[in-house]
């Protein structure tokens, strides 16, 4: 019988995973028979498991950076026999390898670090044309020589309405009053956090208006978190979360607040209307993928310059951005 499944191999952020989803929704949309499978980090396989384009996911087992020589022969040999095409997301060599060793006939990829002999199908990388992540990942499903389309196929996360009220009742939430998140971390680095006073006071704001504030994050946003609660009315929830509780919870919220990140692409993929604070980054490159948002920058010659942290030592991009503009905005309903 003739294989006809495709395995995906997935970017190694949160936002990435999310907007990848883009791809698997372009190809099941043009041959929806085929199976897609997607092989990525373990931490990142609750995010796959919402997107009903995907039959399965698979961990890749290897850490962020790692060759893993041996652990990727294992994973291909596995693989084997299953898949007639692989397309590799990421523009890495080893991002190649496993579709490689698994002897899959067709292996698609971008012109990347000195990969020739593993993607036997290059596609030229253009930043001009392909001026957003999602684009690049939209782009590794389209023919040789085709056009974008005109509009992206949005992600789309499903939602577990079981397990987000038992994590309601695990924690202790209520959703008697209408729920703004907030997501105060940002793994890239300190040049897109928006500062801590100021996520404080929006959330005495919205609590004076009569809304609940959830603060989410993973466990190293637990500090920021407890900052942000002790100066507002707040539930600070984290590093309590597993991050399919992430998912289910924001999709229980009005609004979410957050700096560009996984977070932000979380709350847009489960239908939250976002508010997407950008400093050192941009939403040119990175918007969040819902028609529900509103974006907030300042305009700034010095911005976008896309550093881990100010390379002037003032981050007027975000200190710049007051409380105030972001509560009128969500005032406005």
């Amino acid at each position: 019988m003739r294989t006809t499944a495709t395995l995906v191999v997935g970017p190694s952020w949160v936002g990435d995973m999310v907007m990848a989803q883009s791809l698997l929704r372009l190809l099941k949309a043009r041959d929806p028979e085929r199976a897609l499978d997607v092989l990525a980090p373990a931490w990142s396989l609750p995010i796959v498991s919402r997107m009903p384009e995907v039959r399965r996911g698979i961990a890749s087992e290897t850490a962020h950076g790692e060759i893993g020589f041996a652990k990727r022969r294992r994973i291909a040999a596995g693989l084997r026999g299953d898949y007639d095409t692989a397309i590799v997301m990421p523009r890495s060599f080893k991002a190649a390898l496993i579709p490689w060793f698994a002897r899959i006939p067709r292996r698609i990829g971008f012109r990347g670090e000195s990969r020739f002999f593993l993607i036997n199908e290059v596609r030229p990388f253009d930043p001009i044309v392909l001026d957003q992540t999602v684009k690049r990942f939209v782009a590794l499903g389209l023919d040789a020589g085709e056009e974008l389309p005109g509009a992206v196929p949005l992600p789309s996360l499903k939602v577990n309405d079981e397990n987000r009220e038992r994590a309601l009742r695990a924690l202790g939430l209520s959703v008697d009053r209408p729920v703004v998140a907030m997501m105060p971390g940002a793994e890239y680095g300190p040049a897109k956090c928006w500062p801590l006073e100021y996520f404080a006071a929006l959330a005495r704001r919205l609590d004076d208006a009569g809304y609940a504030v959830w603060i989410l994050g993973s466990d190293k946003d637990r500090p920021a978190g407890d900052a942000i609660a002790a100066a507002a009315t707040a539930v600070n929830l984290c590093g309590r979360t597993s991050l399919e509780d992430v998912i289910d919870l924001l999709s229980a919220c009005e609004r979410a607040v957050s700096n560009d990140s996984g977070l932000m692409h979380i709350a847009a993929a489960v239908g939250t209307h976002v508010h997407g604070i950008y400093g050192s980054s941009s939403p040119k490159f990175t918007p969040p993928l819902t028609k529900s948002r509103d974006i907030h920058e300042i305009h700034l010659d010095c911005r976008p310059c896309f550093e881990r942290e100010c390379p002037l030592g003032h981050t007027k991009c975000l200190r710049d951005l007051y409380p105030d503009a972001i509560y009128d905005k969500i005032a406005e309903k």
